[in-house]
Order: structure tokens, then C-alpha cells, then sequence
């Protein structure tokens, strides 16, 4: 059986000095997720990174509809990124085949 770490919202908003609004916020708009866990909501650790990134946006007074769409682009950018980097492997094992 997997464990999943989980960070209490009070203990994560404590430490980054954010009002727990903002986490449910977020969680509203479907930029995080929060899980119940023996009736405290908490945050999968798995989500940190982002979670952190999002709060940096946020300290730099960004609204939360610039951060969803901020978020969303980056997310764009990575899967293009993603791509370009699959297209350039495929590529190189062609350019390989013809010269052998």
C-alpha cells in the first residue's frame, strides 16, 4: 500500500505566510487539490512545487485570474516543450538509421 504525504493547509499557509482564503481559492478554481484527512484539510505534497509557484505569483500582488491564466499557459509552454523535445529524439534516431 502507497502513502501520500500530506501538508495541513494551516501548516503550509503558517510557513508561506498566505491567508487560507487563498488555498481554498485556489482549490475553487481547480488549480489545486485538497483532501480531507482525519477532518483536516490538507495538501498532497505532490502539488508543492506548483503550490509554491502559485504563491509567488500571488505575493506579487498577481489576481487569481491572472494566476489561473499564467498557470495555464506555462502549462501550454511545458507540453510544447514536451513535444518538441519527443519530435527532436524521433528525428535523431532517423538522422542515425540513414547514416548507417
Amino acid at each position: 500500500m502507497q502513502t501520500h504525504i500530506m501538508i495541513p493547509v494551516q501548516e503550509f499557509c503558517m510557513h508561506h505566510q498566505v491567508d487560507p482564503s487563498f488555498i481554498y481559492s485556489l482549490k475553487e478554481s481547480g488549480l489545486i487539490e485538497i483532501e480531507i484527512v482525519e477532518e483536516i484539510s490538507c495538501i498532497p505534497a505532490d502539488q508543492l512545487p506548483d503550490l509554491e509557484k502559485i504563491t509567488r505569483l500571488y505575493e506579487m500582488d498577481i489576481n487569481l485570474e491572472g494566476i489561473e491564466t499564467i498557470t495555464y499557459l506555462l502549462g501550454q509552454l511545458n507540453r510544447q516543450e514536451e513535444k518538441i523535445r519527443m519530435l527532436t529524439n524521433r528525428l535523431r534516431r532517423f538522422e542515425s538509421d540513414e547514416l548507417t
